[in-house]
């Protein structure tokens, strides 16, 4: 007979295990209602092993927030091959897979992270890292948008129109996690439609911004998003 042996994990191994159970458990409840005694037990460890790993209930809970943060992020990188619409919408598809896996912690990642933790008042600058933790996000789907749109050095009018746009994504997805009345797909889709009708308002009274769209509805499918919008709103106007 063979009895197995528990693997004793290193520091970082323990860390990561940790980061990880404090996110599952954030997925259900938001971080402010989960406690030490819930992650350590989730984790197999006791409570004062979870504080040897962590100094203290906001510094793990920072660390869970950096890497959904860094997962959200990753969820705006996408081939630059196809119609522009059809990748947007894998974009958003991935996108509202973890705001509907992650509903609680996304909600307050984007919302600045846990209020108060049980062990101390939140000074400000843990407030700081988690609005830089939310910026890099915002970041990095600003950089991931310009790059398909193939410019690299946006006019004022173009930035001003993605960083709004991003801005809508993220309090349009906070928004639908409370109800969820309307299908995720039909949202995703309004949503890229939305960055070319953002773009379309602009385009009318700037010559740049007209050229801009032209390019990037030249070559969408009669059937993608982008293409039934500007059909259904010349419907609209006749």
């Amino acid at each position: 007979m063979t009895t197995g042996v528990r693997r004793r994990l290193g520091v970082e191994e323990r860390r990561q295990q940790l980061i990880g159970v404090a996110l599952e458990l954030f997925s259900q409840r938001s971080p402010d209602e989960v406690s030490i005694d819930e992650i350590a037990s989730a984790a197999g460890i006791s409570r004062p092993l979870v504080y040897h790993y962590f100094p203290g209930k906001l510094s793990l809970y920072e660390a869970a927030l950096k890497r959904a943060s860094e997962d959200l992020a990753a969820r705006f990188v996408e081939p630059q091959e196809g119609p522009l619409g059809a990748r947007l919408l894998r974009v958003m598809h991935r996108f509202f897979d973890f705001v509907e896996d992650h509903g609680p912690g996304f909600s307050a990642l984007m919302r600045g992270g846990p209020a108060v933790p049980a062990d101390g008042v939140r000074s400000r600058d843990a407030v700081s890292r988690t609005n830089a933790l939310v910026d890099a996000v915002r970041q990095a789907a600003y950089v991931q948008i310009l790059a398909h749109l193939q410019v690299q050095n946006p006019p004022a009018r173009l930035e001003l129109v993605v960083r709004s746009w991003i801005s809508l994504v993220e309090s349009t997805a906070l928004i639908w996690l409370d109800g969820r009345r309307i299908p995720r797909r039909e949202l995703e889709a309004q949503l890229v439609r939305d960055l070319a009708a953002l773009t379309a308002v602009s385009a009318a009274y700037d010559d740049e911004m007209g050229a801009l769209l032209r390019r990037m509805l030249g070559d969408e499918p009669a059937d993608g998003p982008f293409g039934d919008l500007v059909a259904r709103l010349v419907t609209l106007a006749s």
